[in-house]
C-alpha cells in the first residue's frame, strides 16, 4: 500500500509547479515540514493516494503507518503528510477517525 510514496520520496528539493492554489498550499506545507519528493507532481500524486486509501475505508492511523513504513518519513512526518493531504484534497475525511 502507498507504494507510490516510497517511490516518490527522496532527499531532493521541490521545484516550482504550475499548480492551482490548493496544490501550491499543499506543496508549500509539505516542503516547509521537510518532506521532500522527486518532483511536485510526485508529491501531489502521493497526497491523492492518501485520499484514495481513506476512500476505501482505511483508518488515518493505518494510512500514516503505511506512509512511514514505505518511505523515509518518521511517524510524526507521516502523520503530518496524511493530515495535510486530507486538508488539501479530501476534507470530507477531516472529521473521521
Amino acid at each position: 500500500m502507498l507504494a507510490i510514496v516510497s517511490v516518490c520520496l527522496v532527499n531532493a528539493g521541490m521545484s516550482s509547479a504550475h499548480a492551482d492554489g490548493v496544490d501550491d498550499a499543499f506543496l508549500n506545507a509539505v516542503k516547509n515540514k521537510g518532506i521532500n519528493f522527486a518532483s511536485p507532481q510526485a508529491a501531489l500524486i502521493a497526497g491523492h493516494e492518501v485520499c484514495d486509501e481513506l476512500d476505501l475505508g482505511r483508518q488515518k492511523g493505518d494510512v500514516a503507518n503505511d506512509v512511514s513504513a514505505n518511505s523515509n518519513l518518521d511517524g510524526y512526518r507521516a502523520g503530518y503528510f496524511v493530515g495535510v493531504s486530507i486538508a488539501a484534497f479530501c476534507p470530507r475525511h477531516h472529521a473521521t477517525a
